[in-house]
């Protein structure tokens, strides 16, 4: 009954479409949940068009993403409200929801870690949280494999990366990330998680250090990625 009245005069808007939640609905409306596009590029091995993105770049044994991305969208409002909205419950929403869909996909379901990309210390401050660390956690819930959040980091601090090429992000962030503990990660399979793939550029910066430091295996995991 509280709830019911704080409700009427707060009312819980869906992250995807603004429109008030009703009953049990939680952070996405039934509507946006029917209609999240999804890209089901995990069903395709190494066939699909984010894996072709780092082939001659970096060692990717898979990559997909959970849902297209187009700009005016569901899923960039999703995005928006993940990133700036303080909504960090959206992000593990997201990777509980993908996790159903990776749970029996040889490449994703195997790994022995979960490493989220890093963000600065001066960007967590900002935020409070890492966006592509809460899509950790809903990954990890459903996988039951560990997150490893303190090996991989973000060394140098760079603005937002919307508005570069292909090239300029590369430059942005090349050198950019490091590891802390090498031991931590020789020879595991590692499921790295990001946000949005775009370019690749900030994954493969990532991927190269964990490679060089001994890591078996990498594969990709994003919410999204621009439709192909």
């Amino acid at each position: 009954m509280v709830n019911d009245v704080i409700h009427l005069f707060f009312p819980r808007l869906c992250a995807g479409c603004h429109s008030a939640l009703r009953g049990s609905e939680n952070i996405i409306c039934l509507s946006c949940t029917f209609q999240l596009p999804k890209t089901h590029f995990h069903k395709n091995g190494q066939n699909n068009p984010l894996s072709s993105i780092f082939w001659g770049r970096a060692p990717v044994s898979f990559a997909a993403a959970y849902l297209n991305f187009r700009k005016q969208s569901m899923v960039q409002n999703l995005l928006h409200e993940l990133k700036y909205g303080a909504h960090p419950e959206l992000g593990i929403f997201l990777g509980t929801a993908y996790g159903m869909d990776l749970k029996d996909e040889p490449g994703f379901a195997d790994n022995d870690l979960i490493i989220p990309v890093p963000l600065h210390p001066k960007r967590l401050k900002e935020r409070g949280y890492n966006q592509s660390e809460e899509f950790a956690k809903g990954l990890s819930q459903v996988l039951n494999i560990p997150i490893e959040a303190n090996t991989l980091i973000r060394r140098a601090y760079q603005g937002s990366q919307t508005n570069l090429n292909r090239y300029q992000r590369w430059e942005n962030v090349e050198h950019v990330f490091s590891i802390t503990n090498e031991s931590c990660i020789s020879q595991k399979s590692i499921l790295l998680v990001d946000d949005v793939l775009t370019t690749g550029a900030t994954l493969e910066a990532c991927i190269h250090p964990l490679i060089q430091s001994g890591a078996k295996r990498i594969s990709v995991a994003c919410i999204a990625a621009p439709v192909y």
